[in-house]
């Protein structure tokens, strides 16, 4: 299907349907969950939610590109945070390419429906960038698997049903080469989870611990100790279609931010200078991930190159939250309207983007070696 043909429709259907409108200001996690299931399930409903997924998963085929326009067109109108979003493109198509065909299936659907939440279990607390070193273990016996450990910034653990897990399966000497990838059922018996609470308020995060659970060898993901494949291939896809996603929601803050510049009377040279630098930052970005989409679009293999995705959109992300803060004049710190809540909700949320998903440090190392060829780390 032609993507401008696609989008045109996507559009159109957008503007009739009756969706639940954009929550007044930041909202709570619970809030942005509901209406997060209620336009995914709408989507679905619609075919719309359907294009980009093969058929034995429910789903109508092409490129995806268009779940990408699918979720630049939801980000654009604030009907879903694009974090929410982000969990089905980080996680389906790697369920799809490393499970049985049986149990992808059987389990992809519901999420795609806007059914389910999955949650995505690698970091620990002594293993977040350096995933080569993590401990939760998993043990071989005569039913499937046992699984003991620990993991931490879990993001919606506790509305999640399914869990795609890494663990220790081969000695810790044995690092990336003994890790395998199972994909757990978060009812399980044995697994709880605690909440953390950001500095932006929520309780996105939760650490969850892993007493004896069983699991079963048709729910592993791969070969035995390939799950470092596992985790290679979600990368390109939490840094391709996830971040045009995100892109896209920047890109809507920044027009925002131009708006009520403007209507509060602060259109002053000064001020354009900083939105003009802000929107480079986001455009910048923009350009990079949309050369991305399309790579991935063509079938081309994604990898160390998306490093650079990484590293622009968390430039862009701070630069235009810095930006928020010294334009609106202390609302974003003092003021408890909708939509300074909004502003500043955004802002605490933009000192992590160097963080999560691959530290800016660990990103720059990673361009520096595999893509310039300056040699390994001293």
């Amino acid at each position: 299907m032609d993507t401008g043909e696609f989008r045109d429709g996507l559009r159109a259907w957008l503007a009739r349907a009756e969706l639940p409108p954009p929550i007044e200001g930041p909202g709570t996690l619970d809030e942005q969950m509901d209406q997060y299931f209620a336009v995914k399930r709408a989507l679905w409903a619609a075919d719309f939610g359907r294009f980009g997924w093969p058929d034995h998963v429910g789903g109508l085929g092409g490129p995806a590109i268009l779940r990408a326009v699918v979720g630049e067109e939801v980000a654009r109108r604030r009907l879903a945070d694009p974090g929410c979003w982000s969990m089905t493109e980080v996680l389906a198509p790697t369920v799809l390419a490393f499970a049985s065909r049986e149990l992808a299936s059987e389990v992809v659907p519901p999420l795609l429906r806007g059914e389910e939440m999955w949650c995505q279990g690698f970091s620990e607390p002594d293993a977040g960038s350096d995933l080569a070193s993590l401990r939760c273990k998993a043990t071989a016996h005569a039913e499937g698997w046992r699984v003991n450990g620990q993991k931490v910034w879990t993001s919606y653990a506790q509305y999640a049903s399914r869990c795609v897990l890494l663990t220790r399966t081969g000695a810790p000497e044995s690092a990336h080469r003994g890790i395998t990838a199972f994909f757990v059922d978060m009812e399980s018996a044995g697994i709880s989870h605690r909440p953390i609470e950001t500095q932006h308020g929520r309780l996105e995060f939760a650490e969850v611990f892993f007493d004896d659970v069983e699991v079963a060898n048709d729910r592993r993901l791969g070969e035995v100790g390939g799950g470092w494949q596992v985790a290679m291939d979600i990368l390109p896809y939490e840094r391709s279609t996830t971040f045009w996603h995100r892109g896209a929601h920047l890109l809507q803050r920044c027009e925002d931010l131009v708006e009520q510049v403007n209507a509060t009377g602060g259109a002053s040279a000064s001020n354009a200078r900083a939105l003009g630098e802000a929107y480079q930052a986001v455009f910048a970005f923009r350009m990079r991930s949309r050369s991305t989409q399309h790579r991935l679009e063509a079938g081309e293999s994604l990898g160390a190159e998306t490093s650079l995705d990484k590293v622009l959109i968390a430039t862009a992300e701070q630069k235009l939250l810095e930006t928020a803060r010294d334009l609106l004049a202390g609302s974003i710190e003092l003021d408890d309207d909708p939509t300074s809540a909004l502003w500043r909700e955004d802002y605490l949320y933009s000192k992590a983007a160097t963080i999560y998903g691959g530290t800016g440090e660990i990103q720059r190392g990673i361009i520096a070696r595999r893509l310039l060829d300056l040699g390994a780390e001293s």
